[in-house]
């Protein structure tokens, strides 16, 4: 590798290039799945009998999290590039057909478009799986500014499509054919948005100079799934300041199970933020008795997505970044409160207190996700943080894959 490769760039050449392309590439991890869940109005008038909102949400889940949990198992060999582009890639094809099926069968209903709805919602799954923890693993070896970013552009992809679904809702009738018409217009610029992201993370992404140097700093402690990425950057793996592959200094490090238990705390946290919110969202809404007012759900899910965004970035402020580990873990664990004050407020309250409680809902769960996978990685080798954010996001998937079934409570007793 040659020399200026492996110093540090001076003023961290690129960084802030490198968290914009991190915010576009978190936006493209959700953006073609967020679509999907803010038309499902669309999808409900589509099919009508078969309960879209919740079965493609469990259809999407086990996909993910059965699929993370192997390449989990297999993070060290696995090339992170051909990773993480394969993921990108899917969510570009499966959003096209998405847009193909419905003008192939011009938006009819029927079993068997549900069942390739449902077959795309599963592909949406495995892409997901790649990439997100892909790419929190990669980043967790960087600066915890891109990481940061990414997260963040998670939590933009929400409150863009449901920005755009508002705009949609406002602009075409409320008819069959003007859902319709929202619906292609979603699917085309999540189609247009997935490949964009492809481009991004193949072409721009690898090349940044502070993105070359922390790679070849993780090469250089004996990282081998950043290989492909090096490569297409044009740096080459040995080299004057290259470590010896089989130097036990450089090739020792924690196994999984080793770094799991030492975080286990963390990957908790994880756990249960995402099985909390997502078992108060969206279903605590259905039991209030604003639940048949649509437009009355896109505000909440818009108040939910923003918050959430603005409480990604409330980390940037450090005296406001929760780094405590017990600290963390009493915040989350007094987040369980949400449970009855959004139960009461759906059966008492009026719609100013469950915005409300939304916007409190989303800000907590995107500061302390922003607080944990960023606190975690700290003190370890680059292959260690690799692994180690593999492990997160598969704890962070079981809590919505938990939460999402959970959610299922609050239908009981409404007929469905």
């Amino acid at each position: 590798m040659a020399e200026g490769n492996t110093r540090a760039p001076v003023r961290l050449e690129g960084k802030y290039g490198a968290m914009l392309v991190c915010w576009v590439l978190g936006n493209g991890c959700l953006f073609s799945w967020n679509s999907m869940l803010t038309i499902q109005d669309y999808y409900v008038a589509l099919f009508p009998n078969y309960h879209p909102s919740r079965v493609l949400t469990l259809i999407y889940q086990p996909f993910a999290l059965g699929t993370l949990a192997i390449l989990a198992y297999n993070e060290a060999k696995i090339n992170t590039r051909k990773r993480n582009l394969f993921g990108y890639t899917l969510f570009f094809i499966a959003t096209f057909i998405v847009l193909v099926l419905d003008l192939a069968t011009s938006g009819k209903g029927g079993l068997g478009s549900f069942i390739g709805i449902c077959v795309i919602s599963g592909a949406f799954g495995v892409a997901d799986a790649h990439v997100q923890g892909g790419m929190i693993g990669d980043l967790s070896f960087m600066l915890p500014e891109f990481l940061q970013s990414f997260l963040a552009g998670l939590a933009a992809s929400g409150a863009l499509t449901s920005s755009l679904r508002l705009i949609t809702k406002a602009a075409f009738d409320n008819s069959q054919d003007g859902l319709r018409k929202g619906a292609i217009l979603f699917f085309a610029v999540s189609t247009l948005f997935e490949l964009l992201c492809v481009l991004l993370y193949a072409f721009v992404f690898p090349k940044l100079p502070i993105v070359k140097y922390y790679r070849a700093k993780a090469a250089s402690e004996g990282s081998k799934t950043v290989a492909s990425d090096l490569a297409a950057a044009g740096v080459y793996k040995q080299g004057p300041e290259t470590k010896d592959e089989h130097d036990p200094q450089q090739v020792e490090r924690l196994n999984n199970k080793e770094l799991l238990l030492q975080n286990i705390d963390y990957a908790i946290d994880l756990f249960l933020i995402y099985a909390l919110t997502l078992s108060i969202f969206p279903g605590s809404w259905l039991i209030s008795d604003f639940s048949s007012h649509f437009s009355y759900a896109l505000v909440l899910i818009a108040m939910y997505n923003v918050w959430d965004l603005i409480g990604r970035y409330i980390p940037l402020i450090k005296c406001l970044k929760l780094e405590s580990r017990k600290g963390l873990m009493v915040v989350i664990l007094l987040r369980s409160l949400f449970v009855p004050a959004f139960y009461f407020t759906a059966k008492y309250g009026d719609q100013g207190w469950m915005i409300m409680l939304t916007s409190l809902l989303g800000l907590s769960n995107g500061h302390l996700t922003v607080c944990v996978l960023t606190c975690a990685p700290k003190g370890y080798k680059g292959p260690e943080q690799n692994a180690l954010g593999n492990l997160l996001v598969l704890f962070l998937l079981g809590g919505i894959f938990a939460g999402v079934t959970l959610d299922w409570l609050w239908l009981i007793g409404k007929g469905w």
